[in-house]
């Protein structure tokens, strides 16, 4: 049974007039996640979204970008995020990339325009101290079959988790409400305005999945 979406949180709309998932019921509603310092994001994902944004009516489809972070906080920012509407600059891990697959222009500029709306995730800075039950929370969240790990496996793991909730400087709202494992991602909602897929990676299936949802 689908649920419904939830709104995304927004610091600020970068690009394009704000809106939301609850503006937009009796459309499908495509929401691309990304970070600024993500390769496989402008190789691969945002490419996709644009495709699927230009080959579907507006009154079917709403395409939106959601630019998060949940690490590089000192490269995933909204600054970063408006120098690349602004100008296609790209930073970091995205720039050393693209240059080498030679998938740039200018030295540092994409070879496009991302055409729909984008807004920044809401980022909280973390203050609070974090306890064994945060971790053993967040491993319950996040990692399938925890239990069947060995006792030494899981002792790594809990200490991987706790280290990086100790790095773990900001919570991304939306990014943490949709439990979403990383980026690139994608969030489908369809015309009713229930979650009907969230996916991890860029992902083949999107344009079929899109119209299949289109055509219900």
């Amino acid at each position: 049974m689908s649920s419904k979406a939830p709104n995304l949180h927004v610091s600020e709309w970068v690009q394009g007039l704000p809106t939301n998932i609850d503006k937009n019921i009796g459309k499908v509603v495509l929401v691309e996640v990304f970070q600024v310092n993500c390769p496989g994001c402008f190789m691969y994902a945002l490419p996709n979204a644009i495709d699927i944004y230009k080959n579907n009516s507006r009154d079917d489809v709403v395409v939106l970008g959601l630019a998060t972070a949940f690490e590089d906080y000192d490269k995933n920012t909204l600054e970063n995020l408006k120098l690349l509407l602004s100008t296609g600059k790209v930073i970091g891990e995205t720039f050393n990339a693209l240059s080498q697959y030679g998938q740039l222009i200018d030295g540092d500029k994409l070879t496009y325009k991302i055409p729909f709306p984008v807004a920044m995730d809401v980022l909280r800075k973390n203050t609070q101290e974090f306890s064994d039950k945060n971790v053993f929370d967040f491993i319950e969240s996040n990692i399938d079959n925890y239990n069947s790990y060995s006792e030494p496996d899981k002792k790594l793991l809990f200490e991987r988790v706790k280290q990086y909730l100790k790095n773990k400087k900001y919570s991304a709202l939306t990014f943490d409400e949709y439990k979403l494992k990383g980026t690139p991602s994608a969030i489908l909602v369809d015309r009713k305005g229930n979650l009907r897929n969230v996916f991890f990676g860029a992902n083949n299936y999107l344009n079929g999945l899109v119209n299949q949802l289109v055509n219900e």
